[in-house]
């Protein structure tokens, strides 16, 4: 398979191999006609496909998924999720457009809790608030304005100094943040598994199955793989920044690797050094900064370091990683990364998602910008109202806009390191 088609990782996913083993459900073998077929089986793909089952019950709906659940892209996150919308960088003048968003989001989480709930999907699901934080004095300026937007909109917070930072979570590495309630911790890896196998009946999961071509021939689409033919008469592509890959979008969003890191587990003398929260999720205050977790009692996570297109050696990320794990616990330097991963996920200009018709039968959700799992579920749940003719596409619209136009190649490439340089160098600390 072709790099060109979905991205093959060079490292396992940490979540994933966390946990006990899965057998994957059976590539494409024969060709195939359905009502419905869906590219992608992360967040927004299975809520597109769960969406079209309950308003279209007798609908064949097949789900085709590149990798194996569990080592694509939506495993591959940091777990955070939650139905308040707050940006990283706010104004009182978007305040009212985020409350429009935190209306989306909430009606959409609380479905993908009673997905969990009936389906007993064992994710580690739980609110435990997260920390906003900021090393750096711009940092703190930044979030001072966060803090104003939170108070606007009735966002329940409470501002933290730098000791009340360290109590939480061990590390005096902060001097300014800000907790917000409404933050649920989950295992991304466990979730997205639980969710593929509890599919409805009349939902088909096809894994290790990569749409190679998609071209139009009459009435309906056909979805070229390996394995077969699929011909459907409405197509959602919902495999985010590869959606370029099939010839549309391409001037709408750019492929962003993003890298990972866990600890292994911390010696039992060194506990105190995770802080008195027994679970914590710390997101920066600069988006080229490090998101931090506390996973389980003895455990650590790090995110951080970004790639354009392409993975960096995984060497690479793995010494950068330490470096930020250790400058934030320098009383843990002897603890060793059990884990280290690289995930992709898509950027656009604007920070909107593109979503919406592409074509006859031809519908598509992506760029997500690094917040996946309810803004992918919410995307995927109206798309599916879209292509069936119901629902309210302009609430969508008119709340998360729309992807603007990006620079094409070699441009792209180019801008995006002078880009990456100078925000690299603002965020000084906080990376």
């Amino acid at each position: 398979m072709s790099k060109e088609i979905f991205p093959i990782y060079s490292s396992p996913c940490g979540w994933n191999a966390m946990l006990p083993k899965r057998t994957p459900r059976s590539p494409l073998q024969s060709d195939l006609t359905v009502d419905y077929a869906i590219v992608g089986a992360g967040y927004t793909g299975l809520a597109i496909a769960r969406r079209l089952r309950e308003l279209d019950p007798q609908a064949r709906i097949a789900v085709l998924e590149a990798s194996s659940v569990g080592e694509g892209s939506s495993a591959r996150n940091s777990g955070f999720t939650g139905s308040e919308v707050l940006p990283r960088t706010a104004t009182l003048a978007g305040a009212e457009k985020a409350r429009r968003q935190t209306a989306l989001m909430r009606e959409a989480f609380d479905w993908l809790k009673s997905m969990i709930a009936g389906a007993g999907i064992e994710c580690e699901l739980q609110k435990v608030g997260s920390i906003r934080a900021a090393a750096t004095e711009a940092g703190e300026a930044s979030l001072r304005q966060v803090v104003e937007v939170a108070k606007a909109n009735g966002i329940s917070h409470t501002v933290l100094g730098r000791n009340e930072i360290a109590e939480r979570i061990g590390s005096d590495y902060y001097r300014f943040g800000l907790y917000l309630n409404d933050t649920y911790l989950l295992q991304p890896a466990a979730l997205i598994r639980g969710l593929a196998d509890s599919l409805p009946d009349g939902i088909d999961l096809y894994e290790d199955t990569a749409v190679q071509r998609l071209k139009r021939n009459g009435g309906s689409w056909e979805l070229l793989t390996d394995g077969g033919v699929v011909r459907a008469r409405n197509v959602a592509l919902a495999n985010n920044g590869f959606i370029r890959r099939f010839g549309y979008l391409k001037l709408r969003m750019t492929t962003i690797f993003t890298y990972a890191a866990v600890t292994c587990p911390v010696p039992e003398a060194d506990l105190g050094h995770l802080g008195q929260s027994p679970a914590w999720g710390l997101l920066p205050s600069h988006r080229l900064g490090t998101t931090l977790r506390r996973i389980g009692r003895d455990r650590l996570m790090v995110r951080s370091l970004y790639a354009h297109e392409h993975e960096v050696p995984v060497e690479e990320a793995s010494a950068k990683l330490r470096d930020r794990f250790v400058r934030r616990w320098p009383g843990l330097g002897h603890v060793d990364l059990e884990y280290v991963w690289g995930g992709a996920t898509a950027f656009t200009m604007n920070g909107a998602p593109w979503w919406g018709k592409l074509d006859d039968g031809l519908f598509a959700s992506g760029g997500c910008n690094g917040s996946g799992i309810a803004k992918g579920t919410m995307l995927g749940r109206h798309l599916a109202e879209l292509m069936l003719g119901t629902g309210d596409p302009a609430k969508v619209s008119s709340a998360m806009g729309t992807a603007s136009l990006i620079a094409p190649e070699p441009f792209r490439s180019i801008g995006f390191q002078i880009v990456s340089a100078i925000e690299s160098r603002k965020a000084g600390l906080e990376a």
